[in-house]
């Protein structure tokens, strides 16, 4: 495939170059990239046997350098910050006074004093307590005129390294370090969003589009796919990498966090300040109930007492008592495929299962119940060509939360049919984890 004059109509991601052959698309953080490419049953497969190449690049970064960014980011996120060093990234995790979550993201540490972080969400919250913090720092936004490029799946590492033209077996897992394709550098992060062993790129704007072209025709003796908008989401299921706006809200609708919703409309204009488009059976009065905290979500091994941080005695306590735990959800497959065979019935069908997953853009939120009571609220509804299976995430209450737990999801919309489908719970995430292979231990060359 070759860089196309083609012009299009359409704010794509600029980092990609665009394919003729494709005539779909999906918005992701306000541009438009490829619905699919090769399909999305295709495109699914490709983390577990072969690799893909994705673009991240809309999501927002937020570069901070000076001699209280360390501070800066230990006043405001759960994590700790006693050990960390220069070439190493984590998981942050962003919250308000009440322990709920305003963003999370991920944040890289450039050097000393410099730091890197890049999120959705998460970038405006910072940006905020940035300016009234006082903080001796100089902050820097940046969008997609920075590239972010994921390769990931089992041939990801013999791509990179013949592409780079060197052993890149020394980067360990959420560690990075600078690299070159020809004379173009970027920073190469190890991290593993779909699960498996897998890499994350970070360069310039302007060597976008040849770095992913260079990758593509390296990645053809790879089966390398290209990752298209409609697949991309799947691994986030399989793997449980909860996503704000679809498994839950930031905290940013209430009344106490009015003057920073006020201060988004003004500054973020392309972030939805708006109340959000929902969807589902699970009813709530208020938005709140979709806010969510790290320990729900499982990331409580990151949360870290030994600072003080923005809704510390909020987390602590629900660190000692915590209400709900993220599980998987196997959907029952007979009564998925009677929600499909009512659109071939008389009479008002359910509400349609989207194929694999709705679409971004609404966040999809359904009733689980034990009995009668409503003991969880599922998203991500996914359909796992891989397991064969539909899946979705679900944070649940504690008690019910043990794999092999039998409950049930309430599937359409409040007012029209609605199936009950039957439901297992599982450990999240439902795919092995691979992230943190040891690479010293793989053949010198891919084997399929």
């Amino acid at each position: 495939m070759q860089p196309s004059p083609f012009r299009p109509s359409i704010a794509l991601t600029p980092g990609v170059p665009v394919d003729r052959g494709v005539s779909t698309y999906t918005r992701f953080a306000g541009y438009f990239e490829a619905h699919e490419y090769t399909g999305w049953v295709d495109e699914s497969q490709s983390w577990k046997t072969t690799c893909y190449i994705g673009d991240w690049s809309p999501l927002a970064k937020f570069r901070l350098k000076g001699p209280d960014a360390l501070q800066f980011f230990s006043d405001v996120s759960v994590n700790g910050f006693s050990a960390y060093e220069i070439g190493q990234a984590k998981h942050l995790s962003l919250c308000n006074e009440r322990g709920r979550l305003m963003g999370e993201g991920i944040l890289m540490r450039l050097a000393d004093d410099e730091f890197l972080f890049t999120s959705g969400p998460g970038v405006p919250w910072l940006v905020y307590r940035h300016e009234a913090g006082g903080y001796r720092a100089h902050a820097e936004l940046a969008g997609a005129e920075r590239f972010i490029f994921q390769v990931q799946g089992p041939a990801s590492l013999y791509l990179l390294e013949q592409v780079c033209g060197e052993s890149l077996r020394d980067i360990g897992f959420m560690r990075f370090r600078r690299v070159r394709i020809g004379d173009m550098a970027f920073d190469l992060l190890r991290q593993g969003m779909a699960g498996e062993l897998g890499y994350e790129l970070h360069g310039r704007g302007e060597d976008a589009q040849a770095v992913y072209q260079a990758i593509v025709d390296a990645g053809r003796d790879f089966g390398i796919r290209r990752l298209g908008g409609r697949t991309k989401m799947v691994n986030h299921v399989e793997a449980c990498f909860p996503t704000p706006s679809v498994d839950y809200l930031p905290a940013l609708y209430g009344e106490d966090q009015k003057p920073y919703h006020d201060w988004c409309a003004r500054r973020f204009r392309s972030m939805v300040t708006a109340r959000p488009s929902t969807a589902g059976s699970l009813r709530f009065d208020d938005l709140s109930a979709l806010y969510r905290s790290p320990v729900e979500l499982g990331w409580a091994k990151s949360i870290r007492l030994d600072h003080d941080f923005t809704g510390r005695a909020a987390v602590e306590a629900e660190l000692a008592n915590p209400r709900r735990r993220m599980v998987t959800l196997v959907w029952n497959s007979e009564d998925v495929i009677d929600v499909h065979a009512s659109l071939f019935r008389e009479g008002e069908p359910f509400d349609p299962m989207e194929m694999p997953r709705n679409l971004l853009g609404c966040m999809h939120v359904d009733e689980v119940l034990d009995g009668e009571a409503v003991v969880g609220a599922s998203t991500s509804r996914c359909y796992s060509y891989t397991f064969r299976q539909m899946l979705s995430l679900c944070t649940i209450d504690v008690g019910r939360a043990e794999p092999g737990t039998q409950v049930v999801v309430v599937w359409g919309t409040p007012g029209r049919p609605q199936k009950r489908i039957r439901a297992t719970v599982a450990p999240a995430p439902y795919k092995r984890d691979n992230r943190r292979l040891d690479v010293a231990t793989l053949p010198a060359r891919f084997e399929r």
